[in-house]
């Protein structure tokens, strides 16, 4: 690789690659350390062409979970099963990995600047602007860099917008799968609103099981399916589909809070 190797937005690969070293050093105990992060499907990361690949998951907070998914995917493509063991993978980290984020997460303040260098794709939300509502037009220049970077690589997107769970997908990412025909993985997390602050960048509270499931590939006939039903596969993928708010038994609580004693990475310490 050429010292001053560019990618299709113009960042310097040796940059971009020393980023990912330092910034995964910096933040690799937050998911095996402080808290205990559990991974399954680390072989599907293994099976995937190394372009043109869209991961749908759903949002905990604005940082941690995509620092979580550049930990999981280069350590799934070092051959670590379900786990981010150690942290050699990081010397050699895949560079065209990409992320969406609203371009005014990405301008505020020096970290997510830089976070933004390792491989933000930013867009102009269209819903949603300095905390306001509002309603504008979609900008062509933001669908078209989202395509640059399938074109190059992989990208992860949040197709709700939001941390919020449960709030309607946005019909822009089923617009972009039918557009570029990429390969869509979804990833359900958990465990991330709990480990941290809203940002992701404070943790507030260790001791905490978080998890990541990749989930196979969804079947999408790209040609005939309309958007309306690739939002719903989308809704159901991720497990943000209003039906997921269905009563729970008393029961079946009870069952899982007792399953939760039992998969407790580590007691909490009293004083």
């Amino acid at each position: 690789m050429g010292l001053f190797k560019k990618n299709p937005f113009g960042h310097i690969l040796f940059i971009k690659k020393w980023l990912i070293r330092i910034l995964g050093a910096a933040t690799h105990r937050r998911f095996r350390g402080f808290n205990e992060l559990q991974i399954d499907g680390s072989e599907i990361i293994r099976s995937l062409p190394d372009r043109n690949v869209l991961f749908i998951s759903n949002h905990q907070t604005y940082f941690a979970d995509v620092v979580a998914m550049f930990h999981v995917f280069n350590a799934s493509l070092s051959n670590r099963e379900d786990s981010i063991k150690g942290i050699g993978y990081l010397w050699n980290p895949k560079l065209n990995i990409y992320y969406v984020a609203a371009k005014e997460t990405m301008k505020a303040g020096l970290l997510p600047k830089i976070l933004a260098y390792v491989g933000s794709v930013s867009i102009e939300r269209t819903w949603r602007a300095e905390g306001k509502d509002v309603n504008r037009q979609v900008k062509m220049s933001d669908i078209s860099n989202i395509g640059k970077a399938l074109n190059d690589g992989w990208v992860v997107t949040f197709p709700q917008g939001t941390t919020t769970p449960f709030k309607p997908i946005r019909k822009g990412t089923a617009h972009i799968i039918k557009k570029y025909n990429p390969i869509v993985v979804p990833i359900v997390i958990d465990g991330f609103r709990r480990s941290f602050d809203k940002k992701g960048l404070r943790i507030k509270k260790k001791n905490i099981l978080q998890s990541m499931e990749i989930k196979e590939p969804l079947q999408i006939d790209y040609k005939n399916e309309s958007v309306a039903e690739i939002v719903e596969k989308i809704e159901y993928a991720i497990e943000q589909h209003p039906s997921f708010l269905k009563v729970i038994p008393q029961e079946e609580i009870e069952a899982q809070e007792a399953l939760n004693k039992q998969r407790a990475w580590r007691p909490e310490k009293t004083s």
